[in-house]
C-alpha cells in the first residue's frame, strides 16, 4: 500500500475517532438527540467545506501549473527561434510539477543567453559606430533589435578587429604623412593656407578623420609639396652651379665664398632668394669682366675638347674661340658652347670613359714598350724590370679585349642613337687601328735606324781597324774560363810570331787588322819628320794597306786577295745583313 493511501486511511480513522469522541461528550453533557444531529451536521459541513476548499486550492494549483507549462513552452519555442538553436525536448513520464520546473528553467537559461547576446551586440554596434565615424566607412549590416546568432556575433567581432587594424594602419600612415608634410613645409617656409592643411597641421591627431579620401588627399598634398621641394632644390642647385662657375670665372676670393656657405647647403625659401640675388650680382659683375670670364670659359671648353676627343678640325669649327672681340654676344656663344659640350659629354660619358681608359692603357703600353728597347734597363737592381715586362705583357693581352668590349658598346649605342660615335673626328676602331699602325711604323723605323747604325759602325771598324765587340753573356767577376785563357794565350803567341794573323778578344769580339803585318818596334828608330799637326806620318806599307782596304770597301779592284766571307753590300738596302757575325780578314 502506498503512503498516500495509508495517510488517507489514518485521516478517516482520525475523523471517526473525533466524531465518536464528540458523540460521547454530547451524551455526557446530555444534549438531546436532535441537537446532537445538528451539531454532527455542522461538523460534517465544516469538514466538507474545508476539504472542498483544499481541493479547490489544489485545482487552482494544477491550473497554474498547466498555464505556466503552456506559457513557458511558448516562450521557450520563441527564444529557441530567436537564438537559432534547436527546440528543447521535454522528458516523458514526469509529473506536471517537474515538467513545469524543467521548462521554466530552460526558459530562464534562454533568456539569459538572449540578454548576453543583446549586450554583446549593443557593445559591438557602439564600437562599429565609432569606427565608422573615424574611418568614414559603412556600418556593419546587422539589425540592432534582433537577437544575433553565435556565428553572426563571431563575424561581427572579426569585422570590428579588422576595422581596428585598419584604423591603426591609417593612423600610422597619417602620422608619417603628417610628419613629412610638416617637415617639408618647414623647409619651404610654407604656412598652411587651406582648411585641409590646417586640419592636418594644426588640429589634434585623434580628431582627424582617417577616411580613404583624406589619406589620398594627404598623399596628394605630400606629392605636391615634394614636387615644390624638388623644384626648389633643382632651382637652388642650378643657381649654385651658376654661382660656382661665376666665382671661378671671376676669381672671387675664398673668404667671400665662405661667407655664402650657408646658402650653398640648404634649399629653403630664404636660401633660394639669397641664391637668386647672388646670381644677379655675379651676372652684373660678369658683364663688367667679359674678357676674363670668356677666357675662363675657353679653358673649360679646352678641357671638354680633350675629354670628348675632339679633333683639330672640330675645334676650329668653333670660330668664336679664336676671336679677340670680347663682348656680350661672344660671351653668350661661349656659354652656349660649354653647355653643349657638357651635355655631349654626359650623353656619351660611359663611352668616353672607356676610350679614356683605353688611352691611358695605350700610353702606359707605349712607355713600357719604349723602356723594353732601352739598353740601360739591364742596370736595374730593384726588380722593376720583371714587373715592367709583366705589366707590358698584360697590357698587350688586355688591350684587344678592351677594344672588343668598346666596339660592342659603341655598336649598341650607334644602333640606339642612329649616329656614329667619333673619336678625333673618326670612328673609334679606325682610330685604334691607326694608333697600332703608327706604333708598328715607329718600331720598324727604330729597327731600321739601329740596323743602319750598326752597318755604319761595321764599315768604320773595317775601315779604321777598330774592335767590334758583340755582346756576350755576363759572367761573375773574378771567374776565369781555362779554355778561353788557353785560347787567348795561344792567340797572343801567334800574334807575336805572325803579325798578320787574326785575334779574337776576350769579350768575344773580332779585331779587324790590315793585311800588311805590323812593323817591329825596332824597324825604324830614327826620328821621322813631324807633320805640321804634330803626328807621325803613316808608314808607306801601312798606308798602302789602308788604301787597299778602302778600295775593297768601295768596291774597286785590288791586287791583294779578296776578303773571304764578306761581300760589299749597302746595309741600308740590305737589312738582312747580320752584323753580329764575327768578321775575319785573311792575310
Amino acid at each position: 500500500m502506498r503512503k498516500s493511501e495509508v495517510l488517507a486511511a489514518e485521516a478517516v480513522s482520525c475523523l471517526n475517532k473525533t466524531l465518536c469522541h464528540l458523540k460521547d461528550i454530547w451524551e455526557e453533557i446530555g444534549i438531546p438527540e436532535d441537537q446532537r444531529l445538528q451539531r454532527t451536521n455542522v461538523v460534517k459541513n465544516h469538514i466538507k467545506n474545508l476539504l472542498e476548499m483544499m481541493v479547490k486550492e489544489e485545482e487552482s494549483l494544477k491550473k497554474r501549473l498547466l498555464s505556466s507549462i503552456q506559457t513557458c513552452r511558448t516562450e521557450m519555442e520563441k527564444l529557441c527561434l530567436e537564438l537559432q538553436i534547436p527546440i528543447f525536448e521535454e522528458e516523458d513520464g514526469i509529473s506536471m510539477l517537474q515538467q513545469e520546473k524543467n521548462i521554466r528553467t530552460e526558459v530562464e537559461a534562454l533568456m539569459k543567453e538572449k540578454n548576453q547576446r543583446m549586450q554583446q551586440l549593443k557593445a559591438l554596434l557602439e564600437q562599429d559606430q565609432d569606427l565608422c565615424d573615424i574611418l568614414c566607412s559603412i556600418p556593419y549590416g546587422i539589425a540592432p533589435d534582433s537577437v544575433p546568432s553565435l556565428e553572426q556575433l563571431e563575424n561581427f567581432h572579426q569585422h570590428i578587429g579588422k576595422q581596428n587594424e585598419e584604423k591603426a594602419r591609417r593612423y600610422t600612415e597619417f602620422t608619417e604623412l603628417k610628419k613629412q608634410i610638416v617637415l617639408i613645409m618647414e623647409e619651404l617656409d610654407h604656412v598652411p593656407e587651406t582648411s585641409f592643411e590646417k586640419d592636418v597641421v594644426c588640429e589634434d591627431e585623434d580628431s582627424f578623420c582617417l577616411s580613404r579620401d583624406n589619406i589620398t588627399s594627404l598623399k596628394l598634398l605630400l606629392c605636391q609639396l615634394e614636387e615644390r621641394k624638388a623644384e626648389n632644390e633643382a632651382t637652388c642647385e642650378s643657381h649654385r652651379e651658376k654661382i660656382q662657375q661665376l666665382w671661378n670665372r671671376l676669381q672671387v676670393p675664398q673668404e667671400e665664398r665662405e661667407l655664402f656657405n650657408e646658402h650653398m647647403v640648404t634649399s629653403r625659401r630664404r636660401n633660394l632668394e639669397a641664391l637668386q640675388t647672388e646670381v644677379q650680382r655675379l651676372e652684373e659683375l660678369k658683364l663688367q669682366n667679359i674678357r676674363n670670364v670668356t677666357e675662363a670659359i675657353r679653358s673649360e671648353i679646352a678641357v671638354f675638347w680633350e675629354k670628348c676627343f675632339f679633333s683639330i678640325e672640330q675645334r676650329q669649327n668653333f670660330t668664336p674661340y679664336f676671336s679677340e672681340d670680347f663682348n656680350e654676344e661672344l660671351l653668350a656663344l661661349h656659354d652656349a658652347e660649354i653647355q653643349h659640350l657638357k651635355q655631349h659629354y654626359e650623353d656619351h660619358k660611359e663611352l668616353f670613359e672607356g676610350v679614356q681608359k683605353w688611352e691611358e692603357s695605350w700610353r702606359l703600353y707605349l712607355e713600357l714598350d719604349k723602356k723594353a728597347t732601352d739598353p740601360t734597363r739591364f742596370t736595374n737592381r730593384g726588380g722593376n724590370l720583371l714587373k715592367e715586362e709583366k705589366q707590358r705583357s698584360e697590357l698587350h693581352k688586355n688591350l684587344p679585349k678592351l677594344e672588343k668590349k668598346l666596339k660592342a658598346e659603341i655598336d649598341t649605342w650607334e644602333a640606339e642613337q642612329a649616329q656614329e660615335f667619333l673619336v678625333n673626328n673618326q670612328k673609334f676602331l679606325q682610330y685604334v687601328a691607326e694608333q697600332w699602325e703608327l706604333h708598328r711604323i715607329e718600331k720598324e723605323k727604330e729597327k731600321l735606324e739601329r740596323h743602319l747604325k750598326k752597318s755604319k759602325q761595321t764599315e768604320e771598324d773595317m775601315l779604321y781597324g777598330t774592335a767590334v765587340r758583340t755582346p756576350t753573356k755576363r759572367r761573375f767577376l773574378g771567374t776565369t774560363t781555362p779554355n778561353k785563357s788557353r785560347k787567348l794565350n795561344a792567340t797572343s803567341s801567334m800574334s807575336s810570331g805572325t803579325s798578320n794573323s787574326t785575334m779574337r778578344s776576350v769579350y768575344g769580339g773580332t779585331v779587324c787588322r790590315s793585311p800588311v803585318p805590323r812593323l817591329p818596334l825596332s824597324a825604324n828608330k830614327t826620328p821621322a819628320a813631324r807633320t805640321p799637326g804634330g803626328s807621325k806620318p803613316p808608314h808607306p806599307r801601312v798606308q798602302g794597306c789602308n788604301k787597299e782596304n778602302e778600295a775593297q770597301l768601295k768596291g774597286t779592284p785590288m791586287s791583294a786577295r779578296p776578303v773571304q766571307g764578306l761581300q760589299h753590300q749597302d746595309p741600308g738596302r740590305h737589312p738582312e745583313l747580320n752584323l753580329h757575325q764575327p768578321l775575319t780578314l785573311p792575310v
